[in-house]
């Protein structure tokens, strides 16, 4: 992206929860849509989640680690091809700590554990709705990192789906962390900014890596 009239600096959303803008480099955010390509292939790929009332996610996934689906964790894809999940990578291990000692200005070596990533696609028609990331056994800080077309990401309060909640616009290479009292922050993406993406990434449509640490 052509350089800005004023660069966009770190910012607290919230309480805990801290954007760290273009905190990819253009070398890692090629690494890790590779890496993300090679995740997505069958066994144990991308899938489409489906809610227990019987509704679709259009954000398409696929998990390492642990295997989430609504509402819990699974070491096996069970609403899916029922494959071992596959493993999670020890270097988004140290990305996590990298990116938590970043946003918080902490030691890096003695950062969270994390142990799953959650990665999800989203095309131009795909949306999540505002949510709490509350099936994990820890509070540790979520980490959380884009690739790919720009979108809108509602941050809100751990209390309720409603208002007071802030947009912020998340671009490819940003950076996202939030622990502490905004942890359970409900959170969302209403919309994804279509062809926004870098053109020399090569990718169409948004990709999101979620880290988290399990506590199990």
């Amino acid at each position: 992206m052509d350089a800005e009239l004023f660069p966009r600096a770190p910012c607290e959303i919230a309480p805990g929860a801290v954007h760290v803008p273009d905190w990819l480099d253009a070398r890692e955010q090629r690494e890790l849509l590779e890496a993300c390509r090679a995740w997505a292939r069958p066994p144990a790929g991308l899938r489409t989640v489906r809610t227990p009332g019987g509704g679709a996610m259009t954000a398409r996934q696929v998990c390492l680690g642990w295997h989430w689906y609504p509402y819990g964790y699974a070491r096996t894809v069970v609403d899916g091809d029922g494959a071992p999940v596959k493993p999670f990578p020890a270097r988004l291990g140290e990305l996590g700590r990298r990116a938590v000692a970043d946003a918080f200005g902490d030691d890096p070596a003695r950062g969270p554990a994390y142990d799953i990533a959650l990665v999800n696609f989203y095309d131009a028609d795909a949306r999540m709705g505002m949510h709490r990331d509350s099936d994990e056994k820890s509070q540790a800080p979520v980490v959380s990192l884009s690739l790919g077309d720009t979108c809108v990401f509602r941050f809100g309060n751990p209390g309720t789906r409603a208002r007071p909640y802030t947009d912020v616009e998340l671009r490819s290479g940003d950076l996202f962390v939030f622990g502490g009292p905004s942890r359970l922050a409900y959170h969302g993406v209403p919309r994804v900014h279509t062809g926004t993406g870098p053109p020399e990434l090569g990718l169409t449509g948004r990709l999101n890596i979620t880290l988290r640490v399990s506590g199990r």
